[in-house]
């Protein structure tokens, strides 16, 4: 399949510029949130990091359901950030067309 190693190279160092690339726009998106019928909204970055929280004041007084929200809704979120680290991945690999560069079957 290469016709020398120089090939294999180029074909690594594009794979590892596409791989930056993803995940540069993994990081850039933004995932929201919410609980608890929209008294709670949460919004994170594909980093898994929590950027803006809205809480309606009806849940100031009530500190349990508060956290149990919170902790629901950043679960959540989490889990968003982590199928679409997935599913980008696989699309990614899906994208190299099963190619083995060892030439093997």
């Amino acid at each position: 399949m290469f016709e020398n190693l120089g090939d294999m190279s180029k074909m690594l160092e594009g794979m590892q510029e596409n791989a930056s690339k993803l995940q540069a726009e993994l990081e850039s998106k933004i995932f929201n949130v919410k609980s608890g019928g929209g008294l709670l909204e949460i919004s994170i970055n594909g980093k898994g990091e929590v950027i803006d929280i809205n809480i309606d004041s009806s849940l100031l007084t009530d500190k349990d359901s508060l956290q149990i929200l919170l902790i629901g809704a950043i679960n959540d979120a989490n889990k968003m950030v982590e199928q679409n680290k997935q599913s980008s991945a696989m699309g990614m690999l899906g994208g190299m067309g099963g190619m083995n560069p060892f030439g093997t079957k």
